[in-house]
């Protein structure tokens, strides 16, 4: 009589799951702070062009602040299903909603194309950034830290904290090249 025995799953090791959650935060962020930018150089003259100047950049902020408003939503609700379902499953549902946000924004119409609808859907837009922004971050915190080997879980715990300062670098970095191509 044989036996057959099931194969383990492999095991992500901590250095790996510390990458990645380096990486999807600083994703996370660099989609963040992009969308801060160009909330200031250009979201004014597309989505707001029918009101002053100093008016369409308090409105292309006040879709900036959609974000925040949305992000505390995000931990709750992706925290709950991290809990129930397993956080690897849900910073990945985080970061897609994060990134289709991204570039739903990236493909919206302008206020000149279809009218009040432009400035609606770049906020529910922004709001899912928010809640993407959210989920991953603290799920991407707690998985670091408990894969993190004994001793090392707050040297763990700071790498995804670490991906804001890296994302703000890389969307600088991206909006100076494209002031210097354009």
């Amino acid at each position: 009589m044989s036996t057959i025995t099931a194969a383990a799953p492999p095991v992500n090791s901590p250095r790996r799951v510390l990458l990645a959650s380096l990486i999807g935060t600083t994703i996370e962020f660099f989609d963040f702070y992009i969308y801060a930018t160009a909330a200031v150089l250009v979201f004014p003259h597309l989505f707001f062009p029918e009101s002053s100047d100093q008016a369409a950049l308090l409105q292309s902020l006040a879709t900036f602040a959609v974000a925040f408003i949305a992000r505390p939503v995000g931990s709750a609700v992706f925290g709950h299903f991290g809990d129930r379902i397993g956080r690897k499953a849900t910073l990945v549902a985080a970061l897609l909603t994060m990134g289709l946000s991204t570039v739903a924004i990236g493909l919206l119409p302008t206020h000149a194309q279809i009218g009040l609808w432009a400035p609606a859907l770049l906020a529910l837009c922004r709001f899912g950034q928010g809640l993407g922004l959210g989920g991953e971050w603290g799920g991407a915190v707690l998985l670091a830290t408990g894969n993190a080997p004994p001793g090392k879980r707050a040297w763990y715990g700071m790498f995804p904290q670490l991906g804001a300062p890296i994302g703000f670098l890389l969307s600088a970095g991206i909006f100076l090249l494209l002031g210097r191509c354009l």
